[in-house]
């Protein structure tokens, strides 16, 4: 006899606090300073800001932002807005005001939650008319609390497939696209990150990895399902790092590349007894970045994928055959296999046909499964285009090994991966070609030892103009946050193109990554 449909429970990471604390009441579920709370606590106040967002007029569909770094109440967001059937908007804090302002009125969101120190810095920023208020931590959030209870919510959803949050990231028409996850596709996203991550009940994850990204791949909601300990981090500083490990037991970290990198080169490095586990991606990693960290008592998780995959997608599955030294090191910097949950990874041509496995042949990777977004927020258009032959086109160009592992050779999206965070080439083209001087630019990825990827711009000036690279930089800077204003720009006479006027970016990558194996970094 068939099960009664109404009578299974939907997949909602909710389901992880409520039953870490029934099971650890009394456990430490979060680290910030010297503030530290139990399970108990952190569900109390989790449901203190749900009804403190009730009553402030928040209910089922509503869009609620987040502006602040990795603090309690980020981690606190992420249950208490999906609690009301509500959507949490993490907003990227390295973001300018004229972004950040598009991202809340694309999104229509209501009401937003800012850190004090955030907001002083943004030049004239100006909330949009579907922001109701605004509400910033201090004495004003403590106010806004206040309007709460700790009466229970019940920690279910009736449609799994609802979504739970809107993650921004940037895309190749240069304004940014709102990926949105559903409360199934977090759930089971967050068990996978547990397995993959080599996660338990003693785990003490530090948070380096910002909770806005990805929403903190899915780790928000996963060290809660296992009772694990949250500790918060303002800022990622090495030093307090390395004393946070020492000092706070800490097992589980993620980080891009270039946080390894800080990590791996600071003064304060040091090898301890214990393994601890590093979780890493945005970018490919180094053999020798995998070497070092391992070399510091690191175990390394190396993983990809994207915003619209809920983060990772596929991991470097580590193989009992593969030898010990460098071989192996090798091996880990590829990109993997597919998660637990998702569909086999593939990498095909043109025409939907998988490329030989023969570690040679370049062909797009395409993914789909339960981690892929369920699309682009108001934008169908874009989430047709993704989504072509019903497989989600990341964009990423790979080869595909006889063992069945992928390995990224280049991108074909206009985007920058640098130190994790996506910039979009046409974005910042566009705020190039806003200079008066400006004829026409094109901008490229190119390699850089710390953030593995920056921006550099070929830009073609007007007859009798003149502007060095310098002031086209600041000129970025004024438009965009800083760290998409390319490192370097070359003024030339004329950009590479087709018969029909298309610029050829391919020309400017070769020769900007000439002498390196790979056209991704």
């Amino acid at each position: 006899m068939s099960p009664d449909p109404t009578s299974v429970t939907q997949l909602t990471p909710l389901l992880f606090l409520e039953r870490s604390a029934a099971v650890f009441p009394d456990k430490e579920a979060i680290v910030y300073g010297d503030q530290r709370l139990d399970y108990r606590q952190f569900a109390d106040a989790v449901t203190r800001m749900a009804r403190a967002l009730q009553a402030s007029g928040i209910g089922p569909g509503d869009r609620v932002a987040f502006l602040m770094p990795n603090l309690p109440e980020l981690l606190m967001a992420h249950f208490a807005v999906p609690l009301l059937g509500a959507i949490l908007v993490a907003i990227n804090i390295r973001l300018s005001a004229p972004e950040i302002e598009y991202i809340l009125d694309h999104s229509l969101s209501s009401l937003l939650v800012a850190d004090p120190t955030l907001l002083e810095s943004l030049v004239d920023f100006k909330p949009p008319p579907a922001v109701k208020e605004t509400i910033v931590l201090g004495d004003g959030f403590e106010e806004f609390l206040g309007r709460g209870s700790t009466e229970p919510l019940p920690w279910r959803v009736d449609d799994e497939h609802r979504p739970i949050s809107i993650n921004y990231t940037s895309g190749t028409t240069g304004r940014p696209k709102g990926v949105q996850y559903t409360h199934r596709g977090a759930y089971l996203n967050a068990l996978a990150e547990l397995i993959h991550s080599h996660h338990h009940a003693g785990s003490v994850y530090l948070w380096t990895l910002p909770m806005f990204h990805c929403n903190g791949w899915c780790t928000t909601w996963a060290i809660t399902a296992i009772g694990g300990t949250n500790v918060c981090l303002r800022a990622v500083d090495p030093a307090l790092v390395w004393d946070l490990i020492a000092t706070e037991g800490v097992t589980h970290l993620n980080a891009a590349p270039t946080v390894l990198i800080s990590l791996a080169n600071h003064p304060s490095a040091q090898r301890f007894d214990r393994r601890f586990v590093v979780t890493t991606a945005g970018a490919p990693p180094s053999p020798t970045l995998i070497g070092q960290m391992s070399d510091l008592g690191a175990e390394v998780v190396h993983v990809y994928g994207l915003t619209e995959t809920y983060g990772p997608y596929t991991v470097c599955e580590p193989q009992s055959g593969w030898e010990q030294g460098a071989e192996r090191i090798k091996l880990m910097a590829r990109q993997g296999v597919a998660y637990i949950g998702a569909d086999p990874i593939r990498v095909v041509d043109e025409d939907m046909n998988d490329v030989a496995r023969d570690g040679k042949t370049m062909g797009e990777v395409v993914m789909r499964g339960n981690n892929v977004m369920s699309g682009y927020y108001n934008d169908p258009e874009a989430t047709a285009r993704a989504f072509r032959g019903g497989w989600f086109h990341s964009g990423d160009l790979a080869v595909w090994h006889p063992d069945g592992y992928i390995e990224l050779r280049d991108r074909q999206k206009d985007i920058i991966i640098s130190g994790g965070e996506n910039i979009s080439t046409i974005e910042v083209e566009q705020a190039i070609a806003s200079h008066p001087a400006v004829m026409e630019c094109a901008v490229v990825a190119m390699p850089h030892d710390h953030w593995g990827e920056r921006p550099k711009a070929f830009v073609v000036l007007k007859p009798g103009e003149q502007v060095e690279g310098g002031e086209l930089i600041d000129h970025v800077r004024g438009r965009l946050a800083k760290f998409k204003a390319p490192d370097e720009v070359d003024i030339i006479e004329a950009l590479p193109k087709t018969s029909t006027g298309k610029i050829q970016k391919y020309v400017l990558r070769e020769q900007v990554w000439a002498g390196t194996e790979k056209r991704i970094n």
